[in-house]
């Protein structure tokens, strides 16, 4: 079973909410060989209900799982800011998840990012499985924290955009500090758009269903990380055609059209 742990709904954040785009996303993915993603939506997105929404009115439940048409299996999760700089991803159950976000609530502006102590309070009330995201990018702290706080974390997220532009450092950078919490590393993309799907992914033994029947497969090391050859390509053009489809939208355009022919789905 091959999992994304990190990717995303939208272009950007900023950006209205578009059905099209998240069903040529979800389609991508499936055609890039993935057989499930943990949709890591940022918890501060523009319309971030809508998305989740309009997800499970299309999918079948499957678990824990959002399965599209096209059998793509989805991990409901977000990716929330730390008042002390940094991104911690939590996978759970598209309900957990909603409630989680709706809580969120007061805290989604920039300078009301909740500290990584009371955060981590709040995600330990949920069955929900957390990590940290990109730990090692430049402007975040994670490894700076206390050593007892970030023993609560779960896992580390080997980022894709991270590696095709150092995979050697980041990986052994993210694979210490993992080690010495003795917690898991797991691939994730951290793509907006699907060029980046598949630059980086998690083949698991065991296909699973449920948020801690994937857990216990991470724990027990079931998985091999599986980097493309192609990644730094495929981030490189993936940032270029980010940057494109915003301009487009600025000026007024239909970004989706370009990407899909003017088609809905």
């Amino acid at each position: 079973m091959y999992v994304d742990f990190h990717t995303h709904g939208k272009l950007a954040k900023k950006l209205p909410f578009s059905t099209e785009y998240t069903d040529w996303l979800m389609r991508e993915a499936k055609a890039a060989g993935l057989d499930a993603i943990c949709l890591t939506e940022h918890f501060n997105t523009l319309q971030f209900e809508e998305l989740y929404g309009y997800l499970k009115n299309v999918c079948i439940r499957d678990g824990d799982l959002l399965v599209t048409k096209d059998g793509l299996r989805i991990f409901a999760g977000m990716e929330t800011d730390i008042a002390e700089g940094g991104h911690i991803l939590c996978i759970g159950s598209l309900e957990n998840i909603m409630e989680l976000n709706a809580r969120l609530e007061p805290y989604k502006g920039k300078g009301n990012f909740l500290p990584f102590e009371e955060l981590m309070d709040l995600f330990e009330e949920y069955p929900v499985v957390t990590g940290a995201a990109h730990p090692y990018r430049e402007g975040g702290h994670i490894p700076q924290l206390p050593f007892e706080q970030l023993k609560r974390l779960q896992f580390l997220d080997l980022n894709g955009k991270d590696v095709a532009s150092d995979r050697a450092y980041y990986e052994v950078k993210t694979g210490s500090l993992a080690k010495i919490l003795n917690i898991p590393m797991v691939g994730g993309s951290d793509t907006h758009q699907a060029v980046q799907y598949g630059c980086i992914r998690t083949n698991f033994h065991i296909a699973v269903n449920t948020v801690e029947g994937l857990y216990e497969q991470m724990k027990a090391g079931s998985y091999e990380i599986i980097v493309s050859e192609n990644a730094p390509f495929q981030v490189k053009t993936a940032g270029l055609l980010k940057t494109a489809l915003k301009e487009i939208h600025a000026l007024g355009g239909d970004y989706v059209s370009v990407l899909t022919g003017g088609k809905s789905t």
